[in-house]
């Protein structure tokens, strides 16, 4: 069951808000939720709810023992039984095959049907075991709330990825005000909004240009194909999260922020600060810092951020591609960070030469001062389309089949030649009106609702009309039996 389907908008989650507002005491309300839980990821998945029962179990013996004895040697026992899990059911063909690429070497790859939403509640269950060994967080007592914590169906399934010690409070007595569901609601109609109406339009575009040959590649549908897929993978994992923040609100949880208008950014390092906020918390916790982060010299920094992103692009899926994709922006990362070493540098240089303070004393002040800030506009305006050009060519890679066709298409998108018409065809089919209008409204949602307009007058009810419309519209295109692709099965 997903979230942007008629079943579980319509019905399941109706019912289990409704029954979760009836219910007295919250021990009533978190049996019912974690009943809800079970049966949502069931639904999917009937036989591999099993192996998250008991990766929660396992998860919750071990916070047990270190509660009462920190133990290095158990704490690696169990990251190491948490990794095996995910390795031998997300990797272990990935593995197989690159293995076999050494000649006489003929291992037979093993056909595992990958569950729903591991990575996300692998990573939870680590970080939970891993706080309770910190001492961030108490060993919990009852299993059936470190059960629910790791299995909440809000985020099951798409993140965000949450911290035990951020809900722990909320797991003992919570409240869901008017206020808070009502937020709640226009939240998760957003998300299912940018998920039905943006992401879904996207999708049927980027994938006719992905699934393409290469024949009818040049430049004008690869750019087509890989803005499509930039808007959807944006629109649907952060609808996701946005529908998932809505849910616990009206549950009364507050998840965090996954995602702070990435497209925005004005460089890498920022891009990183917006997009899968969640996750790269995750991962500056519990790998960059522990490794020594930037305590151990410069090169080991350069080494632990890189083996940081080769795990966040491999975190995604077990393919060549994701790995090249976390190198790529980590080699980005490194890059930026020497050009601001660089012009630090010469800053410093500047300022100590003879009568270099006086140099700007030259011209009039305001003369100074206006080309001052064009030059300010003109380099803010460069990083973001720097940016954006950057995620956009690293997506591609993301996106595509292998690293081959990858490498292809963004050669396409600079290099390209629209050799015959069946390239200029296929690009011209994917401009539908549907399309540029869903295009419209991707552009115009990239950046947040500006605040002067928040605080105007009648903002509020605009807003819960527009809600209301877009929920009605989302219901239409799914009833309708619209295209709606499940992108995380392989997370």
């Amino acid at each position: 069951m997903v979230f942007s389907s008629v079943i579980f908008i319509s019905f399941f989650l109706p019912a289990v808000f409704l029954l979760h507002q009836i219910l007295p005491g919250i021990r009533l309300k978190n049996g019912m939720l974690l009943m809800a839980s079970l049966l949502f990821y069931a639904y999917g998945e009937p036989v591999y709810v099993f192996l998250m029962i008991g990766t929660a179990f396992a998860n919750y013996l071990s916070s047990i023992a270190l509660g009462k004895r920190r133990s290095r040697v158990l704490l690696a026992a169990v990251i190491v039984m948490n990794l095996t899990l995910l390795g031998i059911f997300k990797y272990a063909g990935f593995l197989a095959e690159t293995v076999n690429l050494i000649p006489g070497v003929h291992l037979p790859v093993p056909q595992v049907t990958l569950p729903i939403g591991i990575s996300f509640y692998t990573f939870q269950a680590m970080s939970y075991v891993i706080d309770v060994y910190r001492g961030v967080t108490p060993p919990e007592k009852r299993f059936s709330r470190v059960l629910l914590y790791i299995s909440c169906f809000p985020q099951l399934i798409a993140g965000p990825i949450v911290k035990y010690h951020e809900i722990d409070r909320e797991l003992s007595s919570r409240h869901a005000s008017m206020q808070d569901i009502h937020d709640g609601i226009r939240i998760l109609t957003a998300g299912l909004s940018k998920k039905v109406l943006i992401a879904n339009t996207m999708a049927a575009a980027a994938d006719a240009v992905f699934s393409a040959p290469h024949a009818q590649m040049g430049p004008l549908t690869a750019w087509i194909g890989a803005l499509a897929y930039l808007f959807q993978i944006y629109f649907d994992f952060s609808g996701y999260s946005d529908m998932a923040i809505g849910m616990g609100r009206m549950f009364g949880f507050h998840f965090p922020v996954n995602f702070a208008h990435p497209y925005t950014a004005g460089s890498m390092r920022d891009f990183w600060k917006r997009w899968h906020i969640s996750l790269t918390d995750w991962f500056r916790t519990y790998l960059y810092i522990p490794l020594g982060g930037n305590r151990k010299g410069k090169m080991r920094t350069i080494l632990n951020r890189f083996l940081v992103f080769a795990c966040t692009g491999i975190w995604h899926g077990a393919n060549l591609t994701f790995l090249l994709w976390g190198l790529y922006h980590g080699l980005l990362m490194m890059l930026e960070e020497a050009a601001a070493g660089l012009k630090k540098s010469a800053r410093r240089t500047e300022g100590e030469r003879p009568g270099s303070a006086g140099r700007g004393g030259r011209g009039p002040a305001a003369i100074r001062k206006g080309a001052a800030f064009i030059g300010q506009a003109a380099g803010r305006i460069g990083m973001h389309i720097y940016t954006l050009l950057a995620v956009t060519i690293g997506f591609v890679l993301f996106r595509a089949e292998s690293a081959e066709d990858g490498l292809f298409r963004i050669r396409c998108m600079f290099m390209g030649i629209d050799r015959n018409g069946a390239s200029l065809s296929l690009g011209l089919a994917q401009l539908t009106p549907l399309f540029l209008t869903a295009f419209a409204a991707a552009v115009i949602c990239l950046r947040p609702v500006p605040s002067r307009l928040k605080n105007m007058r009648g903002y509020e009810t605009a807003a819960d009309v527009l809600s209301a419309a877009g929920l009605l519209l989302c219901l239409l295109s799914l009833a309708g039996g619209a295209y709606n692709p499940f992108i995380y099965f392989r997370f």
